[in-house]
């Protein structure tokens, strides 16, 4: 059984190494509308979500035009 459900990024309930991710609120609703575009024939899974986060960092900085360098210094 497939089920999917509709959830603003910023109440996502990421886990392992995404849940240690530096966006800020507003980059996260900038993220959200890329990964909607990008995801528009089918929903990303929870895990797709997350791996982006963990695995996708330089990818999803790139997206809302943040330098990587700038959003390591976050941490």
């Amino acid at each position: 059984m497939k089920i999917t459900k509709e959830l603003n990024l910023t109440n996502f309930d990421f886990w392992s190494g995404a849940k240690d991710h530096n966006f800020t609120y507003n980059e996260l609703k900038e993220l959200e509308a890329q990964i909607e575009e990008l995801f528009f024939e089918e929903a990303p899974t929870e895990t797709d979500i997350n791996d982006l986060f963990w695995f996708e960092t330089d990818q999803l900085c790139e997206w809302i035009g943040l330098d990587i360098e700038e959003y390591n210094k976050r941490n």
